[in-house]
C-alpha cells in the first residue's frame, strides 16, 4: 500500500529486528523503518506465498484508534467511505482524501466494537493520517489515539495459512470472512486476528503487543515448517501485490490522483449521510471519469524480457500516451509486467501497438485488464 519515503536520522526498528538479522535478512530503509527486503531468493519467497505460505513482519504500519459515540460519524466525515455502516467485527478498504480530491492515503478500517474503530495507515503516511483525523474529528464526540507503539503486526499469507494458524488457535477461522477480524489467542498470545492481506492469497494479519511478537513469529514458524512456510520480505510483497493488481501508495495512488483516476471510485460513498472532506471535488472527478477520462489504469504484459520501472514512458505511434507506475518480473506469469496510466484511447484490453520506452528502446507490451493474477482456491 505504500512506497518508501525519504527520512532523516536512523531508521526505526520493529520488535522483530533481531530475529530478522539472525535469519540473515537483507535489510533496507523503508518509510523510515529498517525492514527485511528478502531473506534469500525473492522469487522463492514469492512462490512460497502463491503455493504454500509466507510470514511477514508488517509492524511498520500505522494504527490509529477512534473511540466514542460519534466515532463512526467522525470517520464518515473524514474518509470517503461509509464507516458508520460497518458491522462490528468487519473491516473495509477506504481512502482519506484532501479537499481537492487527491488521495492522502489508502487505509483499512476495522470496527472493533460499537464505539471503537482502528484505522491502519501506510507507514510513510501514518503521521499525515493521524494529523488529518485529529483535525477532522474535532467537532465530534470522538477521541483519536496514536496506537503505533502499541502494536506489532505479523501476516501469514498463502493457501496453507488457514491450516497453520488453526493449529495455534481455537478461534473460529472457518467462520472468519474476508475483511473481518476477531479477538483471539494465537500460541498463547492475545491478538486481533484479521482475514486481510496484500498478496492476492488467502491469509491473516495478526495485531499483537510488541513484547509478544517474537514468541508469535517463532510459533508460526514452527507450526508452518511441515507446510513449507518461509519468512518473506518486502521485495516479494511488492511482486505479489503487483500481480494481484493492488495499488501502492506513491505509485498508483498519490495526492495528484483521485480514487476515480485509479479506477477505485467504488470506495467513495456519495450516498452516506452528511458532508465529507473532498465531496465536491470527488463528484467532479466521478463525472470526468464517466464522460471523458484523460487516462486509465491498466496492466501491461511484456512480449520480451526487459523490465519496466516506475516513471518509464508508455508510447504508441511514436507519441507518449502514459507512464508506468509499477513494474517488475512476474514469477507467476514468467514475464515482466507493469501497471500504468495510459490515455483512454489505448486502455482497452488487447490494444496493440503499445510499448514501454526502456532507456530509449521501445519494448512491445500488451494491454490487459487488471489483475494479472487471481487466486482460484
Amino acid at each position: 500500500m505504500t512506497a518508501a519515503s525519504g527520512t532523516t536520522g536512523a531508521p526505526r526498528r520493529t520488535a522483530l529486528d533481531a530475529l530478522h538479522r539472525a535469519l540473515g535478512a537483507t535489510m533496507t530503509d523503508f518509510a523510515g523503518w529498517d525492514m527485511p527486503l528478502r531473506y534469500g531468493s525473492e522469487r522463492d519467497e514469492h512462490q512460497a506465498v502463491r503455493t504454500r505460505a509466507g510470514l511477514f513482519d508488517l509492524s511498520h504500519m500505522g494504527e490509529i484508534t477512534l473511540t466514542g459515540p460519534q466515532a463512526g460519524a467522525a470517520l464518515d466525515f473524514a474518509l470517503v467511505g461509509n464507516l458508520s455502516a460497518l458491522a462490528v467485527g468487519r473491516a473495509r478498504y477506504t481512502m482519506i482524501c484532501a479537499e481537492d480530491g487527491g488521495i492522502l492515503d489508502d487505509l483499512i478500517v476495522y470496527r472493533l466494537a460499537e464505539d471503537t474503530y482502528m484505522v491502519v495507515a501506510n507507514a510513510s503516511n501514518a503521521q499525515t493520517v493521524l494529523d488529518a483525523l485529529t483535525e477532522r474529528a474535532a467537532g465530534f464526540g470522538t477521541a483519536v489515539r496514536d496506537d503505533r507503539e502499541n502494536y506489532a503486526l505479523i501476516a501469514v499469507q498463502g493457501p496453507e495459512s488457514p491450516g497453520i494458524l488453526a493449529s495455534l488457535t481455537d478461534a473460529d477461522l472457518d467462520g472468519l470472512k474476508y475483511y473481518a477480524g476477531l479477538p483471539g489467542t494465537v500460541a498463547g498470545v492475545d491478538a486481533l486476528i484479521a482475514r486481510t492481506g496484500y498478496t492476492g492469497e488467502d491469509g491473516f494479519e495478526l495485531f499483537v503487543a510488541p513484547a509478544d511478537a517474537e514468541r508469535l513469529w517463532q510459533a508460526l514458524t514452527e507450526a508452518g515448517r511441515g507446510a513449507g512456510l518461509v519468512p518473506c520480505g518486502l521485495s516479494c510483497r511488492d511482486t505479489l501485490r503487483l500481480e494481484a493488481g493492488m495499488p501502492l501508495y506513491g505509485h498508483e495512488l498519490t495526492t495528484a490522483t483521485t480514487p476515480f483516476d485509479a479506477g477505485l471510485g467504488r470506495v467513495v460513498k456519495f450516498d452516506k449521510e452528511g458532508d465529507f472532506v473532498g465531496r465536491a471535488a470527488l463528484e467532479a472527478a466521478a463525472e470526468r471519469a464517466r464522460t471523458s477520462p484523460p487516462r486509465k489504469l491498466v496492466g501491461l504484459v511484456a512480449a520480451g524480457r526487459r523490465v519496466p520501472r516506475a516513471g518509464y514512458p508508455v508510447v504508441a505511434g511514436g507519441e507518449v500516451i502514459g507512464e508506468v507506475t509499477s513494474g517488475a518480473p512476474s514469477p507467476t506469469l514468467g514475464k515482466p509486467v507493469a501497471i500504468a496510466y495510459v490515455d483512454a484511447a489505448h486502455a482497452e484490453p488487447g490494444t496493440g501497438g503499445v510499448a514501454v520506452d526502456i532507456r530509449g528502446s521501445h519494448e512491445p507490451y500488451e494491454v490487459v485488464a487488471l489483475p494479472f493474477y487471481r487466486r482460484t482456491r
